[in-house]
């Protein structure tokens, strides 16, 4: 299983940048206090228990942690959504969706696209 990581610092979140050059990252932007955030999270986190370790993932908490949300839209050029998912290679953005298109199943087609 995949250890999700929360992003709460800018040097976090360029090692997660880093990273997708290595092997692909997800980063998953979630607001603690939004009832379709919290439904795309168990989604999220269903997806991890079957993910390998060959993906980084990681938690952006929009609310507690906007400065690392702001930048990822700046660095994405996708504007903020909340829940919002991307899926980083090359620091480049391959996939990206928000809100109830956030699944298990959707996750693992964008995947399965970039392996």
């Amino acid at each position: 299983m995949a250890e999700l990581k929360e992003l709460q610092s800018k040097e976090e979140l360029e090692q997660a940048w880093g990273r997708s050059m290595e092997k692909p990252v997800l980063f998953f932007k979630h607001s603690t206090t939004c009832p379709i955030s919290a439904g795309a999270y168990k989604e999220y986190q269903t997806f991890l228990e079957s993910a390998g370790d060959d993906l980084g993932v990681y938690m952006v908490k929009v609310i507690e942690n906007r400065e690392i949300s702001n930048q990822i839209a700046e660095e994405t050029g996708v504007k903020h959504e909340s829940p919002q998912i991307f899926l980083i290679k090359n620091n480049k953005v391959l996939w990206h969706t928000s809100h109830s298109k956030i699944t298990k199943d959707s996750i693992n087609q964008a995947l399965q696209q970039v392996v």
